[in-house]
């Protein structure tokens, strides 16, 4: 598509997701994909199910080939308005949510939960040593 290329708002995008109407949008760009449906190697429940949302992710993950990439070109209708999608959200990972500091009571936990069955043990083992010098000493 040249620079005439048809903008739409996000809503016209998300209400497409039927069968007679099924419009996808991957990496800010709008696909009918409604005569692609019956041809889909994966299905059209696959299509149909990404239809309606930013889609980008879902085609990402599935890995397709350059000549698919290729074919959705003659799928374009246009382009997405992105002033008008939804902000995504996205989710913390496990490692930058578990961000402890040495002043915080996890870590304060932590160090307790290691260092009182070492006091014990030793307080144990102080009483043994202590015990066996005395019966040496009687």
């Amino acid at each position: 598509m040249g620079s005439g290329e048809k903008v739409f708002v996000y809503e016209d995008v998300a209400n497409h997701k039927e069968r007679n109407g099924c419009w996808l949008l991957i990496s800010g760009k709008v696909y009918d994909v409604t005569p692609f449906l019956e041809e889909h190697p994966g299905g059209d429940e696959v299509l149909l199910a990404a239809s309606g949302k930013d889609a980008t992710d879902d085609f990402e993950d599935v890995g397709h080939t350059d000549d698919a990439r290729e074919m959705m070109q003659k799928f374009c209708i246009g382009k997405v308005d992105s002033t008008t999608v939804p902000v995504r959200k996205k989710f913390k990972t496990q490692t930058s949510a578990v961000t402890h500091k040495q002043d915080e009571p996890g870590f304060l936990i932590k160090i307790l939960q290691f260092l009182v069955p070492l006091l014990i043990l030793g307080f144990a083992f102080g009483l043994q040593f202590l015990g066996k010098k005395e019966k040496a000493e009687a």
